[in-house]
C-alpha cells in the first residue's frame, strides 16, 4: 500500500502533536523528493526541539475545527515557513500538513497543478497557494458529494495526481 509511510507518520503525529525530523525525512522519502539539498542540511542542524515547536503550531492549525479547511491549510502552511526548506514550495509542506490532519488536508504537487489546469481551474504560484489549493479541493469534494460520492481531500488530490500525469 503506497500510503503506509504516510499512515505511520500520521499516527505518530497524532500521538506527539508535532512533527520531528525523522518524520519529515520519512515524508520526504514518501514524496520521492531530493534530500541532497542545502535546506535538508540546514534542517538537520536545527535542534529537534525547535523543529517540534514550529511543527506543533502547524499541527494545531490544520486541526483547528473553528477554521474552515482552506483557512486551516493557510495557517498551517504559514507556520511551516519558519523551517529551513519550507519558505517556498508546497509539495513537502503539504505532505506534512496531510500527515498532521489526514481527514482535512491534501497533497499539492506539480501533477495536482496539471490536473487542476486540465479541469480548467486556475491556481497561481503567488504566496498563499496552499490555502487556495485547499479551497479548490473543497469545491471539488462538494461537487463529488452532489453526485453522491463521499470523497476525502486525499481522494481529490489522488485524482488530480492521476489526471495530471495523463499529459
Amino acid at each position: 500500500m503506497y500510503d503506509e509511510v504516510l499512515i505511520e507518520v500520521a499516527d505518530r503525529i497524532r500521538t506527539t502533536a508535532s512533527i520531528g525530523k525523522a518524520d519529515i525525512g520519512a515524508l520526504l522519502f514518501w514524496k520521492r523528493l531530493r534530500a541532497d539539498t542545502t535546506w535538508v542540511r540546514e534542517l538537520m542542524t536545527t535542534p529537534e526541539q525547535d523543529v517540534r515547536a514550529v511543527t506543533a503550531k502547524a499541527v494545531a492549525a490544520v486541526n483547528d475545527e473553528s477554521l474552515t479547511v482552506p483557512e486551516a491549510a493557510s495557517a498551517g502552511r504559514r507556520e511551516l515557513a519558519a523551517l529551513p526548506g519550507f519558505k517556498t514550495g508546497d509539495a513537502l509542506a503539504s505532505a506534512l500538513l496531510l500527515a498532521a490532519a489526514p481527514g482535512r488536508m491534501a497533497i499539492y504537487d506539480d501533477r495536482a497543478q496539471t490536473g487542476l489546469e486540465t479541469l480548467g481551474l486556475s491556481l497561481s504560484a503567488a504566496r498563499g497557494r496552499y490555502g487556495r489549493y485547499m479551497e479548490l479541493v473543497e469545491d471539488l469534494r462538494s461537487t463529488a458529494n452532489l453526485h453522491r460520492h463521499a470523497w476525502t481531500a486525499r481522494d481529490v488530490d489522488t485524482a488530480l495526481f492521476w489526471l495530471g500525469g495523463q499529459k
